[in-house]
Protein backbone atom coordinates (compact mmCIF):
# COMPACT_ATOMS: atom_id res chain seq x y z
CA UNK A 1 0.00 0.00 0.00
CA UNK A 2 1.48 3.52 -0.79
CA UNK A 3 0.31 6.56 1.04
CA UNK A 4 0.39 9.86 -1.05
CA UNK A 5 0.00 13.77 -0.22
CA UNK A 6 -3.70 13.99 -1.43
CA UNK A 7 -6.64 14.34 -1.80
CA UNK A 8 -7.24 12.16 -5.15
CA UNK A 9 -6.91 14.24 -7.72
CA UNK A 10 -3.74 16.10 -7.34
CA UNK A 11 0.11 16.00 -8.97
CA UNK A 12 1.49 13.87 -6.36
CA UNK A 13 -1.57 11.04 -7.32
CA UNK A 14 -0.45 11.19 -10.36
CA UNK A 15 3.70 10.86 -8.94
CA UNK A 16 2.52 7.96 -7.21
CA UNK A 17 0.79 6.62 -9.53
CA UNK A 18 4.18 6.63 -11.71
CA UNK A 19 5.78 4.76 -8.96
CA UNK A 20 3.32 2.20 -7.92
CA UNK A 21 3.47 1.33 -11.64
CA UNK A 22 7.05 0.10 -11.33
CA UNK A 23 8.21 -2.96 -10.81
CA UNK A 24 9.44 -4.13 -7.52
CA UNK A 25 13.60 -4.66 -7.73
CA UNK A 26 16.47 -4.60 -5.29
CA UNK A 27 14.61 -6.52 -2.06
CA UNK A 28 11.63 -3.43 -2.28
CA UNK A 29 8.67 -4.45 -0.80
CA UNK A 30 6.00 -4.21 -4.12
CA UNK A 31 3.50 -1.99 -3.87
CA UNK A 32 -0.29 -2.27 -4.22
CA UNK A 33 -2.79 0.33 -4.17
CA UNK A 34 -3.05 4.15 -3.38
CA UNK A 35 -4.46 5.79 -0.09
CA UNK A 36 -4.49 9.55 0.04
CA UNK A 37 -3.81 11.41 3.32
CA UNK A 38 -4.73 14.76 4.21
CA UNK A 39 -1.22 16.30 4.69
CA UNK A 40 2.38 15.41 3.87
CA UNK A 41 2.76 14.67 8.05
CA UNK A 42 -0.02 12.89 7.47
CA UNK A 43 1.54 10.36 4.85
CA UNK A 44 4.83 9.76 6.35
CA UNK A 45 3.26 8.70 9.76
CA UNK A 46 1.43 6.06 7.92
CA UNK A 47 4.63 4.57 6.48
CA UNK A 48 6.19 5.00 9.96
CA UNK A 49 3.51 2.98 11.65
CA UNK A 50 3.26 0.41 9.40
CA UNK A 51 0.00 1.42 8.28
CA UNK A 52 1.63 1.47 4.42
CA UNK A 53 4.88 0.43 2.56
CA UNK A 54 5.38 3.56 1.61
CA UNK A 55 5.27 6.83 1.15
CA UNK A 56 5.01 9.54 -2.39
CA UNK A 57 5.71 13.28 -1.26
CA UNK A 58 6.55 16.05 -3.13
CA UNK A 59 10.00 17.76 -2.22
CA UNK A 60 11.00 20.16 -4.58
CA UNK A 61 9.06 22.55 -7.42
CA UNK A 62 11.69 24.37 -9.56
CA UNK A 63 9.74 27.77 -9.52
CA UNK A 64 8.92 27.31 -5.58
CA UNK A 65 11.60 25.65 -4.65
CA UNK A 66 11.63 23.33 -1.47
CA UNK A 67 8.13 21.96 -0.06
CA UNK A 68 8.78 23.24 3.81
CA UNK A 69 5.84 20.17 4.84
CA UNK A 70 7.97 17.58 3.91
CA UNK A 71 11.54 18.92 4.82
CA UNK A 72 9.99 19.18 7.93
CA UNK A 73 8.40 16.14 8.14
CA UNK A 74 11.59 14.08 7.39
CA UNK A 75 13.30 15.05 10.01
CA UNK A 76 11.03 14.23 12.78
CA UNK A 77 9.83 10.88 14.37
CA UNK A 78 11.41 7.51 13.35
CA UNK A 79 13.80 7.67 10.57
CA UNK A 80 12.63 7.31 7.02
CA UNK A 81 14.36 6.58 3.07
CA UNK A 82 14.21 7.63 -0.14
CA UNK A 83 14.42 4.78 -2.33
CA UNK A 84 13.51 6.44 -5.60
CA UNK A 85 12.21 9.78 -7.26
CA UNK A 86 10.22 10.62 -9.91
CA UNK A 87 9.87 14.51 -11.66
CA UNK A 88 6.76 15.46 -13.59
CA UNK A 89 6.17 18.58 -15.48
CA UNK A 90 3.81 20.95 -13.91
CA UNK A 91 0.88 21.64 -15.99
CA UNK A 92 -2.82 22.98 -14.65
CA UNK A 93 -6.01 22.36 -15.34
CA UNK A 94 -8.25 25.38 -14.31
CA UNK A 95 -11.88 23.66 -13.19
CA UNK A 96 -15.12 25.46 -12.75
CA UNK A 97 -18.80 24.30 -11.38
CA UNK A 98 -20.89 23.58 -14.62
CA UNK A 99 -22.37 26.65 -15.91
CA UNK A 100 -19.90 29.25 -14.81
CA UNK A 101 -18.15 31.22 -17.22
CA UNK A 102 -16.59 34.34 -15.29
CA UNK A 103 -15.43 32.98 -11.89
CA UNK A 104 -14.69 36.09 -8.82
CA UNK A 105 -12.97 33.33 -6.57
CA UNK A 106 -10.30 30.99 -7.45
CA UNK A 107 -8.69 28.03 -5.09
CA UNK A 108 -5.47 26.31 -5.19
CA UNK A 109 -2.40 25.43 -2.75
CA UNK A 110 -0.03 28.14 -2.77
CA UNK A 111 2.62 26.89 -5.02
CA UNK A 112 -0.18 26.17 -7.67
CA UNK A 113 -1.42 29.94 -7.24
CA UNK A 114 2.35 31.47 -7.41
CA UNK A 115 2.47 29.56 -10.47
CA UNK A 116 0.00 30.78 -12.12
CA UNK A 117 -0.40 34.05 -11.45
CA UNK A 118 -0.11 35.49 -14.15
CA UNK A 119 -2.07 33.67 -16.23
CA UNK A 120 -5.22 34.28 -13.66
CA UNK A 121 -4.51 38.07 -13.76
CA UNK A 122 -4.63 38.26 -17.36
CA UNK A 123 -7.37 36.13 -17.76
CA UNK A 124 -9.40 36.07 -15.16
CA UNK A 125 -8.82 39.77 -13.55
CA UNK A 126 -11.86 39.91 -11.50
CA UNK A 127 -10.80 36.56 -9.57
CA UNK A 128 -9.94 36.71 -6.26
CA UNK A 129 -7.53 33.97 -5.59
CA UNK A 130 -7.92 31.94 -2.28
CA UNK A 131 -5.17 29.74 -0.89
CA UNK A 132 -6.79 25.58 0.41
CA UNK A 133 -4.53 22.48 1.61
CA UNK A 134 -3.30 21.07 -1.97
CA UNK A 135 -5.01 21.08 -5.36
CA UNK A 136 -7.64 18.79 -4.88
CA UNK A 137 -8.88 20.07 -1.87
CA UNK A 138 -9.36 23.43 -4.03
CA UNK A 139 -11.14 20.85 -6.79
CA UNK A 140 -14.03 19.64 -3.79
CA UNK A 141 -14.62 22.85 -2.14
CA UNK A 142 -15.52 24.51 -5.81
CA UNK A 143 -18.04 21.24 -5.83
CA UNK A 144 -19.66 22.09 -2.67
CA UNK A 145 -20.06 25.83 -3.51
CA UNK A 146 -17.16 27.19 -1.96
CA UNK A 147 -15.46 28.82 -4.71
CA UNK A 148 -16.51 29.29 -8.36
CA UNK A 149 -13.08 27.64 -9.37
CA UNK A 150 -9.95 25.49 -9.18
CA UNK A 151 -6.16 25.32 -10.11
CA UNK A 152 -5.61 21.67 -10.10
CA UNK A 153 -3.90 18.89 -11.49
CA UNK A 154 -5.42 17.55 -14.75
CA UNK A 155 -6.39 14.64 -13.05
CA UNK A 156 -8.48 16.01 -10.69
CA UNK A 157 -11.50 16.35 -13.69
CA UNK A 158 -11.73 12.42 -13.77
CA UNK A 159 -12.35 12.73 -10.08
CA UNK A 160 -14.84 15.85 -9.99
CA UNK A 161 -17.38 16.33 -12.13
CA UNK A 162 -16.46 19.99 -13.16
CA UNK A 163 -15.87 21.73 -16.27
CA UNK A 164 -12.62 23.08 -17.78
CA UNK A 165 -12.47 26.61 -18.45
CA UNK A 166 -8.26 25.98 -19.46
CA UNK A 167 -6.28 23.14 -20.14
CA UNK A 168 -2.37 23.29 -20.20
CA UNK A 169 -2.35 26.70 -17.61
CA UNK A 170 1.66 27.70 -16.53
CA UNK A 171 3.21 30.97 -16.40
CA UNK A 172 6.44 28.93 -16.73
CA UNK A 173 6.28 26.44 -19.28
CA UNK A 174 9.57 23.99 -18.31
CA UNK A 175 7.88 23.74 -14.22
CA UNK A 176 8.64 20.66 -12.76
CA UNK A 177 8.11 19.40 -9.19
CA UNK A 178 10.21 16.52 -8.00
CA UNK A 179 8.64 13.57 -5.93
CA UNK A 180 9.66 11.24 -3.88
CA UNK A 181 9.50 7.81 -2.51
CA UNK A 182 10.01 6.89 0.70
CA UNK A 183 10.24 3.70 3.13
CA UNK A 184 11.27 2.74 6.61
CA UNK A 185 14.72 1.91 6.78
CA UNK A 186 16.01 -1.39 5.31
CA UNK A 187 17.82 -2.67 1.93
CA UNK A 188 18.80 0.47 -0.71
CA UNK A 189 18.74 0.82 -4.09
CA UNK A 190 21.66 -0.83 -5.72
CA UNK A 191 24.17 2.02 -7.17
CA UNK A 192 23.58 2.75 -11.44
CA UNK A 193 26.26 5.01 -11.51
CA UNK A 194 23.72 7.92 -11.93
CA UNK A 195 22.83 8.69 -8.85
CA UNK A 196 21.24 10.89 -5.89
CA UNK A 197 22.00 11.13 -1.82
CA UNK A 198 20.09 13.07 0.81
CA UNK A 199 20.59 13.64 4.17
CA UNK A 200 20.05 16.86 6.74
CA UNK A 201 22.52 17.77 8.99
CA UNK A 202 22.15 20.19 12.05
CA UNK A 203 25.44 22.70 12.12
CA UNK A 204 26.82 23.97 15.28
CA UNK A 205 26.60 27.58 15.48
CA UNK A 206 30.20 29.24 15.06
CA UNK A 207 32.48 30.19 12.63
CA UNK A 208 33.07 28.09 9.45
CA UNK A 209 31.03 25.12 10.28
CA UNK A 210 28.65 25.36 6.83
CA UNK A 211 31.99 25.58 5.30
CA UNK A 212 33.67 22.67 6.91
CA UNK A 213 30.92 21.19 5.71
CA UNK A 214 31.47 21.73 1.99
CA UNK A 215 35.05 21.52 2.46
CA UNK A 216 34.70 17.55 3.02
CA UNK A 217 32.19 17.35 -0.38
CA UNK A 218 34.62 19.53 -2.50
CA UNK A 219 37.70 17.77 -1.45
CA UNK A 220 36.34 14.54 -2.31
CA UNK A 221 34.86 16.53 -5.95
CA UNK A 222 31.16 15.21 -4.80
CA UNK A 223 28.75 17.84 -6.89
CA UNK A 224 26.55 19.43 -4.57
CA UNK A 225 23.19 19.83 -6.56
CA UNK A 226 20.72 21.05 -3.55
CA UNK A 227 21.49 22.93 -0.32
CA UNK A 228 18.41 24.82 1.82
CA UNK A 229 18.48 25.22 5.46
CA UNK A 230 15.04 25.14 7.94
CA UNK A 231 15.12 26.48 11.43
CA UNK A 232 14.88 23.40 14.05
CA UNK A 233 12.09 25.36 15.64
CA UNK A 234 14.41 25.16 18.96
CA UNK A 235 16.83 28.01 19.67
CA UNK A 236 16.66 31.30 17.48
CA UNK A 237 19.04 30.96 14.98
CA UNK A 238 19.53 27.28 15.11
CA UNK A 239 18.85 25.42 11.24
CA UNK A 240 19.28 22.46 9.87
CA UNK A 241 20.60 22.00 5.98
CA UNK A 242 19.09 19.72 3.94
CA UNK A 243 21.76 18.39 1.19
CA UNK A 244 21.44 16.38 -2.26
CA UNK A 245 24.25 15.23 -3.88
CA UNK A 246 25.65 13.21 -6.72
CA UNK A 247 26.68 9.78 -6.03
CA UNK A 248 25.49 6.71 -3.84
CA UNK A 249 26.40 5.64 -0.03
CA UNK A 250 28.07 2.60 -1.39
CA UNK A 251 30.46 4.58 -3.23
CA UNK A 252 33.71 4.99 -1.45
CA UNK A 253 34.24 8.55 -1.91
CA UNK A 254 30.44 8.96 -0.69
CA UNK A 255 30.35 7.29 2.25
CA UNK A 256 33.78 8.60 3.50
CA UNK A 257 32.02 12.00 2.83
CA UNK A 258 29.04 10.88 5.20
CA UNK A 259 31.27 9.71 7.58
CA UNK A 260 33.22 13.15 7.59
CA UNK A 261 29.96 15.25 7.93
CA UNK A 262 28.78 13.07 11.08
CA UNK A 263 32.20 13.65 12.82
CA UNK A 264 31.44 17.35 12.53
CA UNK A 265 27.52 17.47 13.19
CA UNK A 266 26.38 14.18 15.47
CA UNK A 267 23.04 15.46 14.53
CA UNK A 268 22.95 13.96 10.78
CA UNK A 269 20.06 11.67 9.29
CA UNK A 270 20.67 9.95 5.72
CA UNK A 271 17.35 10.50 4.15
CA UNK A 272 18.22 8.06 0.93
CA UNK A 273 20.81 6.77 -1.87
CA UNK A 274 18.47 6.42 -5.42
CA UNK A 275 18.36 6.58 -9.08
CA UNK A 276 17.80 10.30 -10.38
CA UNK A 277 14.64 10.35 -12.20
CA UNK A 278 16.96 13.08 -14.76
CA UNK A 279 20.39 11.69 -15.17
CA UNK A 280 23.07 14.36 -15.88
CA UNK A 281 26.44 14.29 -16.46
CA UNK A 282 29.37 11.51 -16.03
CA UNK A 283 28.93 9.72 -12.84
CA UNK A 284 32.79 10.66 -10.89
CA UNK A 285 34.66 7.88 -10.40
CA UNK A 286 36.09 5.87 -7.07
CA UNK A 287 39.06 4.36 -8.16
CA UNK A 288 41.41 6.93 -6.44
CA UNK A 289 39.55 6.34 -3.36
CA UNK A 290 39.45 2.93 -3.73
CA UNK A 291 43.28 2.47 -4.24
CA UNK A 292 43.81 4.89 -1.09
CA UNK A 293 41.90 2.59 1.04
CA UNK A 294 43.46 -0.46 0.21
CA UNK A 295 47.03 1.53 0.29
CA UNK A 296 46.10 2.26 4.35
CA UNK A 297 44.59 -0.98 4.95
CA UNK A 298 48.39 -2.44 3.91
CA UNK A 299 50.10 0.28 5.88
CA UNK A 300 47.76 -1.19 8.84
CA UNK A 301 48.55 -4.81 8.28
CA UNK A 302 52.27 -3.46 8.23
CA UNK A 303 52.59 -4.24 4.01
CA UNK A 304 53.05 -1.08 2.84
CA UNK A 305 54.49 2.20 3.38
Amino acid sequence: MLAYFGPQGTFTEQAARAFSADPAEDGLVPLDGLLPFDTVPAALAATRNGETDASCVPVENSVEGAVPATMDALTEGDPLVAVAETVLPVRFSVLARPGVTDPKTIASHPHALAQVRHWIAANLPSATAVATTSTAAAARAVLAGEFDAAVSAPVAVHHYPLDVLATDVADVRDAKTRFLLVRRPGRLPAPTGHDRTSVVVTATDQVGALSELLTELALRRINLTRIESRPTKGRLGEYRFYIDLDGHVAEPRVGDALAALRRHCPDTRFLGSYPKAEAGGAPAGNEEFVAAAEWVASVREGLGA
